[in-house]
């Protein structure tokens, strides 16, 4: 089982410094992201019905839940609140609009609020969706040590994403190595691998367009 991260002042101090950083390049993103998220909310209503955000409960620090925001990818009589049916490739209830959202992580950034409300941070691990399945068992079955992996606030984005494990956890294997790649970004955290992690997620995601 891995081991829990230790809480120095040293980590301590980072983690301060960490939410510092989170307030002022969110407010900076969102502020410069502004024509773009407008843009993409008018698309959203010109295309499909419904609202322009989907809402989802999603576990946070320690198991607390909250509201995570994100574009509505899904028509909106097919959407699944509750987070349990995974969207898979080709998933008919995700509209042409949505699968380009999500092809470039665009859909993810109405959760820049989130980090401004404190219930996030820009890097940490991906909230789950509270029961969250793996290869068809519940995550913490398949992962015993899963809840080592909420002693941090969650991220938009994290070590494992950063590295391409990202979409269906339908893999065991790969499901498995998500959680450890987690936990592992919560035992070595440091500023300088925050900004790794966020360098590596813009290449990954935003340019070669790699989401799911």
């Amino acid at each position: 089982m891995p081991r829990p991260a230790e809480a120095t002042t040293g980590r301590r101090f980072q983690l301060v410094l960490k939410r510092a950083l989170d307030v002022t390049l969110t407010v900076s993103a969102l502020l410069f992201l502004l024509p773009l998220l407008i843009i993409v909310a008018m698309c959203i209503r010109i295309t499909s019905d419904g609202p322009v955000l989907f809402r989802q409960v999603r576990e946070g620090y320690r198991g607390q839940r909250f509201v995570a925001y994100k574009f509505r990818t899904m028509w909106m009589d097919m959407a699944d609140p509750s987070g349990v049916s995974q969207t898979l490739q080709g998933d008919s209830r995700v509209t042409p609009l949505g699968r380009f959202l999500r092809r470039t992580s665009i859909d993810e950034l109405p959760q820049l609020l989130n980090v401004l409300k404190g219930d996030m941070s820009l890097v940490g691990p991906r909230p789950h969706v509270p029961g969250m399945r793996a290869a068809k068992r519940d995550y913490r079955e398949l992962v015993p040590y899963y809840d080592a992996r909420l002693e941090m606030l969650p991220g938009l984005t994290g070590w494992a994403q950063a590295n391409g494990l990202r979409g269906p956890t339908d893999d065991a294997q790969k499901a498995k190595a998500r959680i450890d790649h987690d936990i592992a970004y919560v035992q070595n955290f440091s500023l300088w691998l925050d900004a790794k992690i966020l360098v590596k997620t813009a290449v990954r995601e935003f340019i070669t367009g790699t989401g799911h």
